[in-house]
């Protein structure tokens, strides 16, 4: 009995599989996935691009920077362990719910999906690759699926449509593999399901293309992109340069870029001071006008000083003193961190 699967043709009867594809659209089909561990997936990843780092490396994506994918490609961020069990954590519900989105996105659309299980590889531009979720099977219309899950905190994003950094990594995975359109179906609070349509544009895929190999320069020579300013960024020069040097001092006097940086840096920080001070004048005028009421309102929004709940807290001094024996067997050392302190 012979089963088509995937773009890989299965000989049941044998117990053997034969070779797969050499494409998918125009993209050459880098490693099958279906026996893949994870080291040696981590590590093809390493060597380019993927769709779901498109927006990170071209700087817009909410949670993550060029720097840190830089960091990750350059081979010195600390490997993370495999997935394990997690119900806290919204990738782990994501990856446990992808088959059931996906049959879901079958049985209210009509249209026949499955897996590719396979990494791609766009064929002029060796870097991109891409991962897909699944491919759309006989529909002239649309020929990949792209699947989401968020929770309710994070629906806000998805209220005007498709959030841009999933626009992205479909933009790149219609240029790896030379696609016309895909379908994104996102799960929303568990409980609703949205389906976007997203076409080809050409436009953002010359520019996304333009952007990316700039990134991937600094990863062939081994040069960390600019510091974007976000969350990610400070994680990744807190990994990369996690000691500093005793005694060591840097003489930047005559950089002129990076003394007017500097400068800035000073008046903005001015700035904040000023602004944070107008600030606590706003807020004790309105906490004095409330008195002991919990809630005030105004046409533009409300406010509410309550006063928390009780809470008990261990005397660790005390409990030192008393029991130093004791403290001394569960004390830790924590390593240091490095703070950046500036003076006029």
């Amino acid at each position: 009995m012979t089963v088509a699967t995937e773009g890989v043709v299965c000989l049941e009867s044998r117990g053997q599989r034969s070779r797969a594809p050499e494409h998918w659209g125009q993209a050459h089909r880098l490693v099958e996935t279906r026996d893949l561990d994870r080291a040696t997936w981590l590590s093809i990843r390493r060597g380019g691009i993927g769709a779901s780092e498109a927006a990170a490396v071209i700087g817009m994506h909410p949670y993550s920077s060029p720097l840190e994918v830089w960091l990750d490609k350059s081979g010195r961020q600390v490997e993370q362990s495999a997935e394990s069990v997690d119900p806290q954590n919204p990738a782990w519900w994501g990856q446990l719910l992808e088959p059931t989105v996906a049959d879901a996105y079958a049985q209210v659309t009509g249209r026949k999906v499955r897996r590719v299980n396979a990494i791609l590889q766009h064929p002029e531009h060796p870097w991109m690759l891409c991962n897909l979720d699944r491919e759309v099977v006989g529909d002239p219309d649309i020929q990949i699926l792209e699947i989401k899950t968020t929770g309710v905190m994070e629906a806000r994003r998805w209220r005007n449509g498709v959030p841009q950094h999933v626009q992205l990594q479909v933009q790149h995975q219609l240029a790896v593999t030379g696609q016309r359109a895909a379908d994104v179906a996102v799960l929303i609070g568990g409980q609703n399901l949205e389906i976007h349509r997203i076409e080809r544009d050409e436009d953002v895929i010359e520019r996304l293309i333009a952007l990316e190999q700039a990134f991937w320069s600094c990863v062939e020579a081994d040069t960390p992109p600019r510091p974007d300013g976000s969350e990610s960024s400070a994680q990744a020069l807190r990994e990369l340069y996690q000691e500093s040097h005793t005694g060591t001092v840097v003489d930047f006097q005559e950089d002129a870029e990076l003394g007017r940086s500097f400068a800035q840096l000073q008046r903005v920080r001015e700035e904040i001071a000023e602004r944070r001070r107008r600030e606590d004048v706003l807020k004790q005028s309105i906490q004095a006008a409330m008195g002991e009421a919990e809630k005030a309102i105004f046409p533009t929004g409300t406010v509410t000083w309550k006063q928390s709940a009780p809470s008990n807290r261990v005397d660790t001094k005390a409990l030192e003193a008393d029991y130093p024996e004791l403290v001394a067997r569960y004390k830790q050392q924590v390593p240091g961190s490095r703070r950046f302190t500036i003076r006029d």
